[in-house]
């Protein structure tokens, strides 16, 4: 019996024995050797810097519109009678052409009426004038004898050869009657509305037959040959535009150029966005009033520079280089931002900056350099 727990005692403590040699096996066979770490190179587009002179180009935009425009409106009233063309949008007219006329039938009789009211009181005083005035007589002799009622334009009355001659005629009511003669003559004048230039008719608001009264709007008339575009440039450039200076202009979609000159700088800077109107002078047959294009001014240029894209920027002042095949960041000085460049300084010639953005990266990042250029691409 003692033998046996003997035994059972063994067998036990070998079992006891042999499950942990086990186990120790198992953990062994379950660890990994951790393999030795390799160092990543990127792989990197460089250019060498090369400082020079870069020119600032200022963008600006706006819409065109023509130099000589007039809006048409009535000082009078009546029927629209006629034009000399189709009044109708895009109907050209040249200088001296009647746009509009006017019925002014009754408005013309009462002009005649007023005319013939001063030839009878010119004509009441002619026995006093030759009685009290015989040297004024003649030269009121000859007017009458000229005078027309139908004429259009009444002429002016003799001078006066003494004072007591001018106190005599003004007295009967005569220079008060002329000069009310005048003022009608000149209101009849405004039923008829002429081109003041070689133009376009770009509004038409009425038709004939229509009833125009005072202050009505009849349209709009344009000079095509000259045109005016408007840009808003930054306070920091009026300086340095100069009037006369010629300007490349682009369309919208970048397949036409025009070339204009500043024609006028103004003197305010608006306060919200500190900017200064400048006005520039197009005459091109293929502009149109109402286009929006595109305006590049040179304004100065900066020298030991160059241009990089926008997206190369880190915090707004500094660039990547490459430095014995590792990344390191490099204060700049951001002179001028366009809308995808930037014009810096402080970069030495010679310099290896990073054209391209590198995904992750970092300083002390170890790189490759790929490729090459002699400076870096600009606009």
């Amino acid at each position: 019996m003692d033998i046996r727990k003997i035994i059972l005692s063994i067998l036990g403590i070998l079992l006891v024995v042999l499950a942990i040699f086990g186990a120790k096996a198992i953990i062994d066979s379950n660890v990994q050797e951790i393999p030795e770490t390799s160092k990543t190179v990127a792989r990197v587009f460089v250019d060498t810097v090369k400082n020079q002179s870069v020119p600032i180009v200022v963008p600006a935009n706006g819409n065109v519109t023509a130099l000589r425009k007039m809006e048409l409106f009535s000082e009078v009233e009546g029927v629209f009678q006629q034009s000399s063309k189709d009044f109708r949008p895009g109907q050209k007219f040249t200088k001296g052409q009647l746009l509009l006329r006017i019925n002014s039938e009754e408005y013309a009789a009462s002009v005649l009426s007023a005319k013939s009211e001063l030839y009878n009181n010119i004509t009441s005083i002619m026995p006093d004038l030759r009685m009290d005035y015989p040297k004024a007589f003649e030269k009121w002799q000859e007017y009458l004898n000229k005078f027309d009622v139908n004429d259009h334009v009444t002429p002016p009355l003799p001078e006066p050869d003494s004072d007591k001659e001018k106190y005599f005629i003004t007295g009967r009511g005569i220079n008060s009657a002329y000069y009310e003669i005048k003022n009608l003559e000149e209101r009849l004048r405004k039923f008829n509305i002429v081109a003041p230039y070689d133009g376009v008719l770009t509004e038409a608001a009425v038709n004939p037959g229509t009833l125009v009264r005072p202050g009505q709007k009849l349209g709009e008339f344009i000079d095509t040959s000259v045109y005016e575009l408007e840009v808003a440039v930054g306070k920091r450039f009026s300086d340095l535009l100069e009037i006369g200076e010629d300007v490349k202009l682009e369309n919208l979609d970048a397949t036409k150029t025009y070339t204009g000159t500043i024609s006028r700088i103004n003197a305010r800077v608006d306060r919200d966005s500190q900017t200064i109107q400048v006005f520039i002078r197009i005459e091109d047959p293929d502009i149109r009033e109402g286009m929006y294009l595109e305006a590049r001014l040179d304004a100065r240029d900066e020298e030991n520079a160059i241009q990089i894209p926008r997206e190369l920027l880190v915090d707004r002042s500094k660039v990547y280089v490459v430095r014995d095949s590792m990344l390191a960041l490099e204060e700049i000085n951001p002179v001028y931002f366009s809308e995808k460049s930037v014009i810096i300084k402080g970069l030495e010639d010679g310099t290896q900056l990073i054209s391209a953005n590198v995904p992750g990266a970092y300083p002390g990042m170890l790189v490759e350099v790929q490729a090459e250029s002699d400076t870096p691409k600009t606009e």
